[in-house]
């Protein structure tokens, strides 16, 4: 099994696990696996499903419910995974309301999810599957 597979099947087995930790390796393969199914659900969306609701391919105005849906249903597990990889290198998941600062939040939140994961913390010790 690959390492995206490994990543995408350890975070949707723990769908909405807070607790724990998530490694650098898994938390980058899931969040290029979500970028390409996203792409890809919108593509469907753009082509197929608008022509087949009546508008024209791509309109703005046709909505996305496939790529809706798919967002809905990772939310949880995007959530879960963004947690437990500031668990990793020994953050609270409370951090994550730095997203609710425009840009520096997420710039600071994204410089988190590149450093490096601890040895064993207060969340447990390292997560050593991808």
């Amino acid at each position: 099994m690959d390492k995206m597979s490994l990543a995408v099947k350890t975070v949707l087995s723990k769908y909405a696990t807070f607790s724990g930790r998530a490694s650098r390796a898994e938390f980058w393969w899931w969040v290029l696996a979500v970028f390409l199914i996203t792409l890809a659900t919108q593509l469907i969306d753009a082509f197929l499903i608008a022509p087949a609701l009546g508008f024209d391919v791509g309109a703005e105005n046709a909505g996305q419910p496939l790529s809706m849906l798919f967002s809905l249903a990772i939310l949880l597990p995007a959530l879960a995974v963004a947690v437990r990889r500031l668990h990793d290198i020994g953050k609270s998941g409370w951090w994550l309301l730095l997203n609710l600062v425009p840009l520096i939040g997420s710039l600071i939140l994204l410089w988190f999810y590149t450093r490096p994961g601890e040895e064993t913390n207060q969340w447990g010790p390292p997560n050593p599957l991808c």
